[in-house]
């Protein structure tokens, strides 16, 4: 299995890049999951029919029964379901990798009210009224109370007021640093 080189900037991009890997991820493993079901069902299925042991004049001379599997259709699924297997390893790796890059950047942000949020919406996946609601149980003397719109509203301004690439380095999902410009 090799890492496919992909160069990722450090900024708000990693964010939206590992949200869509994610995703990806997920569509992959419903896919497998589809596959070895239908495997499944074909391990379990016989095909029967029956043919015509040939004709004199006009009458058939006997029909016979035929029972057997799929086997064309099982080998192809196997190796459909083999080749998304060992895609769905390599892009677990490249996620690792990315976790790694995203837990840096949110690292990289100053304000630690804004790291936890971050971390709750892009890490653990949560939508803006559960980060609200975290958030609320983390905070609880706060005056004002965090609501899913002014989640929204602090994540949306970080990203207006964050510059483009803040430490002008490039991370390749192999760990090899190189200085590139935005």
């Amino acid at each position: 299995m090799t890492l496919q080189r992909r160069w990722i900037p450090v900024d708000k991009g990693i964010l939206i890049e590992y949200a869509d890997m994610k995703e990806e991820i997920k569509d992959l493993r419903r896919r497998i999951e589809k596959i070895q079901k239908e495997l499944d069902k074909l391990h379990g299925q016989i095909v029967v029919d029956s043919v015509s042991c040939g004709k004199k004049g006009k009458k058939p001379l006997g029909t016979v029964k035929i029972t057997g599997r799929p086997v064309g259709v099982i080998s192809r699924k196997e190796q459909l379901l083999k080749k998304r297997n060992r895609r769905l390893e390599e892009l677990e790796e490249e996620l690792l990798e990315m976790t790694i890059q995203v837990e840096e950047y949110i690292e990289s942000i100053e304000k630690s009210e804004l790291r936890i949020i971050f971390r709750l919406y892009f890490l653990d996946d949560l939508s803006y009224p559960k980060v609200a609601d975290q958030m609320n149980k983390m905070f609880p003397k706060r005056r004002i109370r965090y609501t899913d719109e002014n989640i929204k509203k602090k994540i949306q301004r970080y990203f207006e007021n964050v510059p483009q690439c803040p430490d002008k380095t490039w991370y390749s999902i192999d760990w090899e640093p190189e200085a590139e410009s935005c």
